[in-house]
């Protein structure tokens, strides 16, 4: 297994359990302890897990901020306390107002919540307040903080039409952090008939793919059989980061390992930026910040942050 120690693993997550348990049981499949997950999926939730092993831990929180793509099912006529399907329902509309809704007015209020809006987290959520997370004081009867959030929505919209029973599925692209089951939700009240998260798949985390991805089970079968896991496995080296990448030389690449900063030239970023550094054999040895831009060609000052080689 010394080939797949550190790198990115990326999982398709079956339902019943959480993204807390698929690293538990990849750690059991993979016999490796050091492994993170870069974004939560509620247990009942499918989809695109990216799992990091090993050194690749160190860049849980780069790769946890990009964009994330889902699709899912939409209930309307029902409103829940966890705004998705395995909850109480809190309130419930009459069938034939749900079967008045019109596909044009769902689909106008979709719209309405895109772009940069504040979201508050579900009342049952992971989210924590001085440690205790919302979810336990939601089972404890406790008042839940209606602290909000800024997120972005690219694209909240419908793919096809209703189907029986009030759903209707739809598209979500979205900034890291925002709560499909929240959007629902939101959407529900907004129409004034109430609504719950009844599906959710993630397809895509920036680039990667969830036609990339393998389930548990195969994975599984691939690790005991000793073959390749194809696309869903990604070196440590090869790991695509969201911003610009850096080649340094021999000299540039002693003083990046002892954490001191280098003037860097092709440099594709503004101050404060963060920058992937990587040697002539292609290793991914730094991940650093541009502390000063000089002119305008280019050239710049790079402090090493995370140091790896």
């Amino acid at each position: 297994m010394t080939e797949m120690k550190d790198g990115l693993l990326l999982l398709d997550k079956d339902p019943g359990f959480t993204s807390h348990d698929a690293v538990q049981k990849s750690r059991r499949v993979l016999r490796q302890k050091k492994i993170g997950h870069c974004g939560t999926l509620d247990p009942d939730a499918t989809g695109l897990l990216l799992l990091t092993l090993g050194t690749a831990t160190r860049l849980t929180r780069f790769l946890i901020r990009a964009p994330k793509v889902y699709e899912g099912v939409i209930h309307f006529g029902v409103a829940t306390d966890t705004y998705d399907s395995s909850g109480r329902m809190t309130s419930e509309a009459p069938a034939e107002a749900v079967a008045a809704l019109s596909l044009e007015a769902v689909t106008a209020a979709m719209h309405g919540f895109e772009g940069e809006i504040q979201q508050q987290p579900p009342p049952y959520s992971a989210k924590k307040v001085q440690g205790v997370k919302y979810y336990e004081l939601a089972r404890r009867g406790e008042e839940v903080p209606s602290e909000t959030k800024d997120v972005t929505v690219y694209e909240f919209a419908p793919i096809g039409g209703f189907e029986e029973g009030g759903r209707l599925r739809f598209r979500l692209s979205c900034s890291s952090g925002t709560y499909a089951r929240g959007l629902a939700h939101d959407l529900g009240a907004a129409l004034g008939i109430g609504a719950n998260l009844a599906e959710l798949r993630r397809t895509r985390i920036g680039g990667f793919r969830t036609e990339d991805a393998l389930r548990l089970p195969r994975l599984e079968e691939l690790v005991q059989a000793g073959e390749p896991l194809g696309a869903a496995w990604i070196p440590f080296d090869q790991i695509p980061l969201p911003f610009g990448e850096v080649t340094a030389d021999p000299q540039q690449e002693h003083r990046i390992a002892h954490g001191q900063t280098v003037l860097v030239r092709e440099l594709d970023g503004e101050e404060g930026d963060w920058v992937k550094l990587i040697n002539r054999r292609r290793e991914f040895i730094a991940v650093g910040t541009v502390t000063e831009r000089i002119g305008t060609a280019g050239v710049g000052i790079v402090q090493p942050r995370v140091v790896f080689r």
